[in-house]
């Protein structure tokens, strides 16, 4: 079975966050447990497994994502990771329906070669920022929001970009304060630069430490921002190690994320289900 690993989020190999992308030829998914397997010998953060529904449906593909540890209801750069491999070896084109827990998203090509991903909106609502948060983040918060059912993150605004780009936290202590992870993000210190915000996402609680670039958070950071700066499209830079751009466009209940892929690695799994 042909497997695939593509860096999402950027244009260039080894940067960005890379995800394991598995095409499958059968109409249903093998059980949970072989999938798990798989991501966990994969080990980044996110597997896809996707196959082929019938023509005539709501949706062209059944989606599931996989972290080394747990399956997820949601997540953007596999599902980037993985239209961009149906695009790139012929499987589609134009725009591409996904069913997976969190709804039907799609993906749409561009002509620039970028993706475009529509996703529901998470749902914020502020909250007080829970005893030891802060301790374990390494740093105060100024604001704190859940971001609803779907994503099961705390947004956790912080002062300025520097002092995200500068956390170093306890990741055991992380676990405690949200169903899935952290997002800590800050205003662009220099909108020049071609971005207006920043962030980095912390998921120790699904077996990932710091997520290089996180899509899916991305439509919690859309409708927080969009909010503050009065503006419905913006860019967000993932200040992670490998590093990440995601275009933001909040269109009501639903957020676009655009962005590109390349493919670092295609070759082929040698077990079967």
């Amino acid at each position: 079975m042909r497997i695939c690993i593509v860096d999402a989020f950027t244009d260039r190999p080894f940067s960005g966050n890379p995800a394991g992308v598995l095409l499958l030829e059968s109409a249903a998914f093998p059980d949970a447990e072989r999938l798990q397997e798989i991501a966990t010998e994969v080990n980044l953060s996110e597997t896809a497994f996707a196959h082929p529904l019938p023509p005539g449906g709501e949706a062209d593909w059944a989606l599931r994502w996989f972290t080394p540890a747990t399956e997820v209801d949601m997540c953007g750069h596999a599902t980037l990771a993985t239209a961009h491999v149906l695009h790139t070896t012929g499987r589609a084109t134009g725009t591409v329906r996904f069913t997976a827990r969190c709804g039907i998203l799609t993906s749409t090509a561009r002509p620039d070669g970028s993706l475009t991903l529509d996703f529901p909106t998470a749902p914020l609502r502020e909250e007080t920022a829970p005893p030891g948060l802060a301790e374990a983040l390494g740093a105060e918060p100024v604001s704190v929001h859940d971001t609803g059912e779907h994503i099961g993150d705390l947004l956790v605004e912080l002062r300025d970009e520097a002092t995200v780009r500068a956390l170093a936290p306890d990741f055991a202590a992380l676990v405690a304060h949200s169903r899935r992870g952290i997002i800590a993000t800050a205003a662009a210190e220099d909108p020049a630069l071609g971005y207006d915000f920043v962030s980095r996402g912390f998921f120790p609680g699904v077996g990932i430490d710091e997520d290089p670039v996180t899509g899916s958070a991305h439509t919690a950071l859309a409708p927080f921002w969009s909010a503050r700066f009065g503006r419905d499209d913006l860019t967000g830079l993932q200040a992670s190690a490998r590093s990440g751009l995601v275009r933001t466009a909040l269109r009501g209940g639903r957020t676009l994320l655009t962005g590109t892929a390349v493919t670092v690695i295609d070759g082929e799994l040698l077990t079967t289900f």
